[in-house]
């Protein structure tokens, strides 16, 4: 059995365009002949293919809102059931913790490749950068994956590749091309660093879950944790009402919606039972950003289980 490679596979440049999926399959971008997404919920997805199929999905090129697997009826393609965190989809939710690159492949839209005979083209390695769990426009539960292209990632990143038997294998070397540099323009989500300095200053820098306060020789160490993301399309504000001071622990397990907040600031997740957040006078909370942590976030440990 080939070891999974994560990165580029040597040979194919970005932009090359392929037939069909065999084609595609041939070339070792992207194996599975109709799955989506090629994976192992013990590895990670190593490839996805994009083409249009879910009704939720965005992607404007450099960066991509892509639907999850399973739920949809064969015949209609209409989602008819909830989608759950096992097998491709935690691959894919994966990526995230390992900060594993995904190859994206996409369905070629343009008209005039078309007529060439090519029907898919490999776009490059993208970064899983959030995920989360929200109805999609069927009223169905569906996993939702942002994945943004990184413009500084210098091909290859692969491992080696091998025909022999994995029970024969010898250890696999891992080897990277040595480092460039390369201009490249990239869209950033300006912060306010007022509002994170106003909100750890407020908390003195202790953590607002287990109450630690952290002390470096340049000094106290807290972080910022927004409660609703900035990023689209959660598209939450850079306000004080939208942001936690956190250790850097409790911010982790925060963001992978590990525990979540009440709306009477009591915290809910295994083992937070009895907990409650600690507050001082002056720190309003949004209790709209706390729900929205909730049913995006935190229903992710729920539906893991």
């Amino acid at each position: 059995m080939a070891e999974r490679v994560f990165g580029d596979v040597k040979g194919v440049p970005v932009g090359a365009l392929f037939p069909d999926r065999k084609a595609v399959a041939a070339a070792g971008i992207h194996k599975p002949l109709q799955a989506g997404i090629s994976g192992s919920a013990n590895e990670g997805a190593d490839s996805i293919v994009v083409s249009g199929g879910y009704e939720d999905d965005f992607d404007d090129g450099e960066t991509l809102i892509y639907t999850g697997h399973g739920g949809r009826d064969q015949e209609s393609e209409k989602q008819v059931a909830h989608q759950e965190l096992t097998r491709q989809n935690k691959a894919l939710a994966l990526n995230k913790q390992l900060g594993l690159p995904v190859r994206v492949v996409r369905r070629v839209e343009d008209p005039k490749v078309l007529s060439s005979g090519m029907n898919y083209r490999y776009d490059g390695l993208y970064f899983v950068t959030d995920y989360w769990c929200e109805p999609g426009k069927s009223g169905f539960l569906v996993y939702r994956f942002r994945l943004e292209k990184d413009p500084f990632l210098v091909p290859p990143m692969a491992g080696v590749q091998s025909d022999v038997p994995e029970d024969d294998a010898p250890a696999p070397v891992i080897t990277t091309a040595q480092a460039e540099r390369r201009l490249a323009l990239v869209n950033r989500i300006k912060r306010d660093s007022k509002v994170t300095k106003a909100v750890k200053k407020m908390h003195d820098d202790t953590c607002q879950v287990c109450g630690v306060r952290l002390v470096t020789p340049l000094g106290a160490y807290s972080e910022a944790a927004h409660i609703k993301p900035l990023g689209m399309p959660h598209n939450g504000p850079d306000s004080t009402d939208n942001v936690l001071c956190l250790c850097p622990n409790h911010h982790v397990l925060f963001d992978y919606g590990v525990f979540a907040v009440n709306d009477d600031f009591s915290l809910v997740g295994t083992g937070y039972e009895g907990q409650v957040l600690r507050r001082v006078a002056g720190h309003q909370i949004n209790l709209e950003y706390l729900q929205y942590q909730r049913e995006h976030y935190f229903f992710l440990d729920i539906r893991s289980r």
